[in-house]
C-alpha cells in the first residue's frame, strides 16, 4: 500500500526559494512522488510513496522554522497516484489573487463532530469553497455552490452574493482546509462578522463521521489518480 499526506500551513516564509532543492532532494531521495508548492505564505502538498518514507519526509518539514505545528491528512492508495515529484515556487499556496493574512486572521473552526450542528441550522448560510466539478461529485445538503471554474474566481462570488448577508453567519468548507482559511480571512477583512469553517476539510469529515450519522452525500473529489474518496477515505471513482 502507498501511503498518501496532504497537508499545508500558513507562515511567514521569507527564503522560501532557498528551500525548494533541499526539500526537492529529501523527496527524491526518499523515493516521494506529488506535488509541494512552496510560497512566501507557507507550503501546500499532496506527496505519496512507503509509509516510513513519507513520515520521515514529514518530520523533515516539521524541522524547517515555523513549520515545527504543521498537521497532515492521511490515506492510503493501492498503487501510486502521481506520476512524477514536483516542487513548485508560487506567488500563493492556493490562488485567490488577493492580499489576505491567513495566518493569523481566520474565522471559527468547527470540528466535524460539530459540523452538523451547525449547518443544520436555518439561520446559517452554508457555502461550498470549491471549483463546480467537485462540487459535481459531492456536497453537503443546501450548501451554495459559487459556481467557479477556479479559486481565483471566488472574491467575485463573494462580492456579487455574499456581501449582503454580511451579518449572516456563514460555514464554509472545502477538500483539505486551506481554501476555508483563505476564504474566512478575506470575509473577516471584508467586515464579516460570523464566519465559520470545517476543520481539517471534508477529508476529515469523512474520516471522523460515521455514515450512519454523515450528512456528506457523494464523494470528495481528490487532485490525482484515485479521483475522489468516501467514507472512511475509501478511494472512489467518480465516473
Amino acid at each position: 500500500m502507498i501511503k498518501v499526506i496532504a497537508f499545508y500551513h500558513f507562515a511567514d516564509w521569507l527564503d522560501y526559494a532557498a528551500w525548494r532543492e533541499p526539500i526537492r532532494a529529501r523527496a527524491a531521495d526518499l523515493g516521494l512522488r506529488g506535488t509541494v508548492l512552496l510560497a512566501a505564505e507557507g507550503i501546500n502538498s499532496t506527496i505519496a510513496g512507503d509509509e516510513g518514507a513519507v513520515d520521515a519526509f514529514f518530520a523533515y518539514l516539521q524541522t524547517i522554522p515555523g513549520f515545527v505545528a504543521m498537521t497532515c491528512k492521511a490515506s492510503m492508495a493501492e498503487t501510486m497516484p502521481f506520476q512524477r515529484l514536483k516542487i513548485r515556487l508560487k506567488k500563493e499556496i492556493v490562488t485567490l489573487r488577493q492580499k489576505v493574512d491567513a495566518k493569523n486572521l481566520v474565522g471559527t473552526y468547527i470540528k466535524p463532530n460539530s459540523w452538523n450542528e451547525l449547518i443544520k441550522d436555518p439561520d446559517v448560510l452554508v457555502v461550498d469553497t470549491r471549483n463546480d466539478y467537485e462540487v459535481a461529485a459531492g456536497s453537503f445538503p443546501g450548501a451554495v455552490n459559487p459556481n467557479t471554474a477556479s479559486f481565483g474566481e471566488f472574491p467575485a462570488f463573494v462580492e456579487r452574493e455574499l456581501l449582503p448577508h454580511k451579518d449572516r453567519p456563514i460555514a464554509m468548507f472545502c477538500t483539505g482546509g486551506i481554501r476555508c482559511e483563505k476564504s474566512t480571512a478575506y470575509l473577516r477583512q471584508l467586515g464579516f462578522s460570523k464566519v465559520f469553517h470545517l476543520q481539517g476539510g471534508i477529508l476529515q469529515y469523512l474520516e471522523d463521521i460515521p455514515p450512519a450519522q454523515s450528512l456528506w452525500q457523494g464523494e470528495c473529489f481528490v487532485f490525482d489518480e484515485r479521483e475522489a474518496l468516501g467514507h472512511g477515505l475509501t478511494p472512489k471513482k467518480t465516473g
